[in-house]
């Protein structure tokens, strides 16, 4: 029975061997629950195509964030940052999707847990451009881990 359960588990184990050491950047549960819906493991046609559609989204969603700041625009900041964080959490990437919960928040004029009003849009501001610092330096190093899960 033992060499029966090892068969079993021999195929959870050879997706999870090429996996990268995701760290806190990607939430492996969740990345490896897209994985599995490709239907050539060597290929990885479908989630290599949701994946790189969302590094297209996520550096228009950065531009158009930018823009907002010079805007002054909180309310389309709190929209961004809520668009981009369902796309990110979608794929498991934790940090960003940490960084745009905050950014949804500030726009809203929120704290960083978006439980506390903060009426001073300068401020709130400052707290975007901080957290939208961190947000691409995130976003960079899950690109670099992924593009390399993904050879490219």
């Amino acid at each position: 029975m033992a060499a029966r359960h090892d068969t079993q588990e021999d195929p959870v184990d050879a997706g999870s061997i090429e996996l990268p050491d995701f760290g806190d950047n990607i939430d492996q549960m969740t990345f490896e629950q897209i994985l599995e819906m490709d239907d050539d493991e060597a290929e990885r046609e479908f989630s290599r195509s949701i994946v790189y559609g969302f590094f297209e989204q996520a550096e228009n969603t950065f531009k158009n964030m930018d823009a907002s700041v010079e805007k002054k625009d909180l309310a389309q900041l709190s929209a961004l940052g809520h668009f981009l964080k369902g796309s990110s959490a979608t794929l498991g990437l934790t940090k960003v999707k940490d960084s745009c919960e905050k950014i949804q928040h500030f726009g809203a004029s929120k704290d960083e847990t978006g439980t506390n009003d903060v009426p001073d849009k300068e401020l709130s501001l400052e707290r975007i451009k901080k957290t939208m610092g961190s947000l691409k330096r995130d976003y960079t190093e899950a690109e670099t881990i992924l593009k390399r899960f993904y050879r490219d």
